[in-house]
């Protein structure tokens, strides 16, 4: 049975091998917000189509993600939820344990915006009220992929130009693809230099649709 359980072990680490590269753990990030083909992949992170098809066949040959033909291009997608939890306790451990990773989120993040984020629950519950505007900074393809209910997609680039389309009279609450998202952090900075009342989703669209999902599996649990 040692040997049995030596070589589960050996499995388990391979995922984990999988998962110690930081820029295949930004390409799952990136295939959260929806499907995409290697050319969009490599557009977004920056990396070479040669490169980001070799990181997406790794992560493949783990399990990781699907993919699929569709004519010339090959689309990568998710391979399931857990996925995304796997991604999000990743986060929630090296917060809790690195201390370097503690001290990059105050930097960079915590010094843009101190405020306490808004939960999931509050915001549906103030959105369906209509006492807050949900404001999505993502790209527009990942918007059309899916985004919260009543969302407004309005990228940080376009923001200044469409500002008139906030309601100044309601609270703006910004998300993006994550808990470290810097777009919606930006968003939240420059709406209140223009006197909006703003503030960020504590999680992103991935963390949201599957707290979503959860609830109502649990609705319909007899």
């Amino acid at each position: 049975m040692s040997g049995f359980k030596q070589d589960l072990n050996d499995q388990f680490a391979r995922l984990g091998k999988m998962l110690s590269n930081g820029r295949r753990l930004e390409l799952l990030e990136y295939l959260a917000q929806g499907e995409r083909s290697v050319e969009q992949l490599a557009s977004v992170s920056g990396l070479s189509i040669a490169n980001t098809s070799q990181h997406l066949q790794q992560l493949r040959q783990v399990g990781l993600v699907n993919a699929r033909r569709d004519g010339k291009h090959i689309l990568y997608t998710l391979a399931g939820d857990d996925v995304v939890r796997l991604l999000e306790v990743l986060r929630t451990v090296a917060e809790g344990h690195l201390a370097e990773v503690r001290e990059m989120v105050s930097k960079v993040l915590t010094a843009r915006d101190s405020l306490e984020p808004v939960q999931a629950d509050e915001l549906l519950e103030r959105s369906r009220l209509g006492l807050v505007t949900v404001l999505d900074v993502r790209p527009p393809e990942e918007y059309a992929a899916g985004h919260l209910p009543g969302a407004i997609n309005i990228t940080l680039t376009e923001l200044e130009q469409q500002l008139d389309r906030l309601p100044v009279d309601k609270e703006v609450i910004a998300y993006c693809r994550g808990s470290y998202c810097v777009l919606s952090f930006e968003a939240v900075a420059r709406l209140r230099e223009r006197g909006f009342q703003a503030r960020r989703l504590e999680q992103g669209y991935p963390e949201w649709k599957l707290a979503e999902k959860t609830r109502n599996d649990r609705e319909v649990t007899p």
